[in-house]
């Protein structure tokens, strides 16, 4: 199973024929691949996998995201005791 993160994209830029952004994961700014084609903007989420942003989502369902990251995240706190 493959499992993509919500990020906020600080900036985009080029190198060469890559486009890239800057993106904060949960405070942790990584810069990324851009591997789709909508235009992003500062502000803009994406959904980033493997180094990659691979799609542009909204701020509605980066929320819902979270939200079952906290309750997986809980979960697996109540089950384990980690």
């Amino acid at each position: 199973m493959c499992l993509g993160v919500p990020a906020r994209v600080i900036d985009t830029y080029r190198e060469g024929s890559l486009r890239y952004a800057r993106v904060d994961l949960g405070g942790v700014v990584r810069d990324v691949i851009v591997a789709t084609s909508e235009d992003l903007s500062q502000g803009d989420y994406v959904i980033v996998h493997a180094g990659i942003a691979i799609s542009k989502i909204r701020e509605e369902e980066v929320e819902e995201t979270l939200k079952v990251w906290e309750e997986l995240v809980n979960s697996i706190i109540d089950r384990t005791g980690f």
